[in-house]
């Protein structure tokens, strides 16, 4: 993938939720979560000890740790997904193959002419 997302990540933010993140991993509802065994994603089942904690909207992109904002999903699902949001990943997916991804800036099709 091209990404064209230009990410200003505040650190303070993300320390913050990373913090909030592991209690929540402490806790009874995130261990029902991932006793389910299920990736969010894909919808594998994986061992409880292979799921990871996906933030759904990216602590990069401002998400927080709540349980709203966390899935549990495979490390494989998670490494793809990145910082992107589902939203994103579904119109990555329609995007055919030979046609390389870019940015709207980079669309040429739009130019008004005069």
């Amino acid at each position: 993938m091209n990404y064209w997302i230009d990410i200003a990540a505040d650190e303070k933010h993300i320390a913050r939720e990373k913090q909030r993140a592991r209690e929540l991993r402490r806790g009874a509802w995130w261990r029902a979560r991932i006793d389910a065994g299920r990736c969010h994603y894909c919808g594998r089942r994986v061992p409880p000890e292979a799921l990871t904690m996906d933030h759904v909207v990216p602590l990069a992109r401002g998400g927080r740790s709540v349980k709203g904002n966390v899935v549990p999903c495979c490390k494989e699902c998670n490494n793809r997904k990145k910082f992107l949001t589902p939203v994103e990943i579904a119109l990555e997916s329609l995007r055919s193959p030979d046609v390389p991804a870019t940015s709207p800036a980079d669309d040429n099709s739009h130019h008004d002419h005069d």
